[in-house]
């Protein structure tokens, strides 16, 4: 999908820590996740949650 190398990549870190904090980076992570995930449910018509029950 994205094509970074590890330098960019750690870059893009840094510059998360720098304007996020340390404490605030995994709850932007699963934030994030959280997203794609309902993102790749809508779009492929399925829903997690009748898979559940």
């Amino acid at each position: 999908m994205f094509n970074f190398s590890m330098s960019e990549l750690i870059i893009i870190l840094v510059i998360a820590l720098v304007v996020f904090g340390p404490a605030k980076l995994p709850e932007i992570g699963k934030a994030i996740g959280k997203s794609m995930r309902d993102f790749k449910e809508a779009a492929s018509g399925t829903d997690s949650k009748e898979h559940k029950s």
